[in-house]
């Protein structure tokens, strides 16, 4: 492991010491557990977006133009009634 050394406002540090004595860990895991939960959730946020990404353009239409001129298609199906 590599030691680093942070600094916390007062509150957090009660809050800290608070959640560790409960949990029967040490402020050093709690924290590596916050810092492993906050780069998974970044890693799959980054991966969705990417996937979002790739997504985009990927459909082949079907030669309509229904997406461009869906304000026509509208009044027409209203107006059939």
């Amino acid at each position: 492991m590599i030691r680093m050394q942070i600094q916390f406002t007062e509150e957090q540090a009660a809050e800290l010491r608070r959640r560790a004595r409960a949990g029967g860990t040490s402020i050093s895991a709690l924290v590596r557990g916050a810092v492993d939960n906050e780069l998974a959730q970044r890693t799959s946020m980054d991966d969705a977006w990417e996937r979002a990404l790739a997504a985009i353009g990927s459909g082949h239409g079907d030669g309509s133009n229904v997406s461009e001129y869906h304000d026509d298609y509208l009044a027409d199906a209203y107006a059939e009634d």
